[in-house]
């Protein structure tokens, strides 16, 4: 699953990139090309910011279905022991040669 969102700039009209994480009501980002800033909100006027903020939840929801079925499935999976064991020949040899 992808977390990075397309954002056209509303005045260069170049695409660039950004995560869906933080494309949320209240944050800002410079288009890398004409250095404009945006402002992301969910009532913007602008048919771009509008696009990428809802594409940025469908994401965001995305991911968060699929971390829960991740976390279902470690916590469903038995767990085993991956630590290092004893070793039965340690010592023996010493022991017996006194």
């Amino acid at each position: 699953m992808e977390d990075s969102v397309q954002i056209r700039c509303t005045r260069c009209k170049n695409v660039f990139r950004d995560r869906a994480k933080r494309l949320q009501n209240g944050y800002s980002r410079q288009c890398p090309s004409c250095e404009i800033v945006l402002f992301f909100d969910e009532d913007s006027h602008d048919s771009n910011i509008k696009r990428a903020m809802r594409t940025a939840r469908r994401a965001r929801n995305e991911l968060r279905e699929s971390e829960g079925v991740s976390a279902r499935m470690a916590a469903a999976a038995p767990r085993r022991y991956g630590g290092r064991s004893a070793s039965s020949s340690r010592g023996t040899e010493d022991d017996d040669a006194d």
